[in-house]
């Protein structure tokens, strides 16, 4: 069994902010993979689920997000599992928007979410850096973060989160490498690379014309010099 935990804070007057992005994946993969109804429990709000042969519980801490280790940890013991079994989506401020990297372990960079699942669980756990970019100055990231996304975000925000449930699957499965795949088929699709047509080439084209020999003598080509 996986836990698929998103960052956010609780409550309708912080759903779209930024640092919800976490509880915005969750949403699309409960979504589209068909997983239960919500429930409370945890002192979160879960979903159970399949993704590919994992079964998968979706947590979405509801104690404000730098409490949300309190509730991870108490998922994590009741069922028996590891932190390695632990994968944490939330927003990265040190990635431009749209931008998606997963990792495992590491620091917190400051993240309060983060932050609290260290001291209940350890760093050993797996994230997903969804990216939202920085406002440009530090005493801007409070009010940056719990501001809500732009119209001109929707866009590449509904990408990512496609993108992630996409590939939720090879996630849970533990393979990472083809999860980003999954995520760049809608963030950065390949694009039709049709080259201009270049102009057919004859089926036989002619031979050019060979100059023909100079048949003078050495003294005629002399004299034709002077003439």
């Amino acid at each position: 069994m996986k836990l698929f935990v998103g960052l956010g804070n609780p409550g309708s007057k912080y759903a779209r902010n930024r640092h919800n992005i976490g509880f915005m994946a969750l949403d699309r993969i409960a979504e589209d993979h068909g997983f239960g109804p919500w429930k409370s429990k945890f002192q979160a709000e879960i979903s159970e689920g399949r993704l590919g042969r994992e079964k998968v519980l979706l947590v979405k801490p509801q104690t404000f997000m730098n409490r949300s280790g309190q509730s991870v940890g108490e998922a994590m013991r009741f069922y028996k599992l590891d932190s390695t079994d632990v994968t944490v989506f939330h927003d990265e401020l040190d990635l431009a928007p749209g931008k998606v990297r997963v990792k495992a372990g590491g620091g917190h960079a400051g993240h309060n979410g983060l932050r609290s699942i260290h001291e209940h669980i350890s760093p050993a756990y797996d994230r997903v850096r969804l990216g939202i970019g920085h406002p440009g100055r530090k005493e801007m990231v409070s009010p940056y973060v719990l501001g809500d996304f732009a119209k001109a975000d929707g866009e590449w925000l509904e990408d990512v989160l496609r993108g992630v449930a996409d590939g939720a699957a090879y996630l849970a499965d533990g393979d990472s490498g083809k999860f980003m795949n999954a995520v760049a088929q809608r963030t950065a699709p390949p694009r039709s690379s049709k080259s201009a047509e270049k102009p057919r080439e004859e089926a036989n084209p002619k031979p050019e014309a060979l100059p023909e020999a100079d048949t003078r003598s050495a003294m005629q080509k002399l004299l034709d010099k002077f003439k």
